[in-house]
């Protein structure tokens, strides 16, 4: 069994839940958070999960970030490195097919996730949910959704050519990317006409891992 500290409504944890479904492995959640707790943001006063600054789980990321694993002893951080193990590990013929360009595509579209999408979406998130009013900065929720829908042009440009990020069968590289096109979408700020995205996102909606740890808005909020 795979022990995971992270929280449900962590984009980064839900790609390792999702992925864990999809390779049938057994996994114990402990809540650990520095920014959320059960009552909400810690930018309302609310007290955050914890454990992230504890001396034993910086021992295992010096970072004090989640989502964090131990496979049997191997301790691994940073959602897209886990992602990667889990699909080399246990993965073959669900995260990965073992074609080394299926591997490469998975990680390109899974690097573009965190380096186009994750940064703007975070800051609309901020902006329009989590910060109160007071703390909210005029337009940067606008400014940022402009950004993610620029960007999502050129994921509609990949799915107009093949079903799923990395080719025609599903991989690990839709993982990220869907999770995140999904919150995109449950913050309603959808705004434009991308069928192929639509269609490939119905596609998830079918797996039991995006219904499990995805599909729920209230895991996102």
């Amino acid at each position: 069994m795979i022990r995971i500290w992270g929280r449900p409504n962590s984009i980064c944890t839900k790609r390792v839940l999702w992925a864990l479904v999809e390779v049938g492995m057994e996994f114990e959640l402990t809540l650990a958070s520095g920014t959320m707790g059960p009552e909400g943001h810690i930018s309302t006063g609310a007290e955050p999960y914890g454990s992230v600054d504890e001396p034993w789980f910086r021992a295992m990321n010096p970072n004090g970030t989640i989502p964090v694993i131990d496979d049997g002893g191997f301790v691994l951080w940073e959602s897209i490195a886990i992602l990667a193990y889990l699909g080399s590990r246990y993965g073959a013929g669900t995260l990965l097919d073992g074609r080394p360009e299926t591997l490469a595509r998975a990680v390109q579209w899974m690097s573009w996730t965190n380096e186009h999408l994750e940064p703007a979406l975070n800051t609309q998130i901020l902006e329009l949910r989590r910060l109160p009013e007071g703390q909210r900065t005029p337009g940067a929720a606008d400014e940022a959704g402009e950004e993610i829908a620029r960007s999502v042009e050129a994921l509609e440009a990949q799915l107009a050519r093949t079903d799923y990020v990395a080719g025609e069968g599903f991989s690990m590289g839709d993982i990220p990317t869907g999770a995140a096109v999904y919150r995109w979408r449950v913050f309603g700020q959808w705004g434009r006409r991308l069928p192929h995205v639509d269609a490939w996102l119905a596609r998830l909606a079918e797996r039991e891992g995006f219904r499990c740890h995805v599909a729920p808005a209230e895991l996102h909020v």
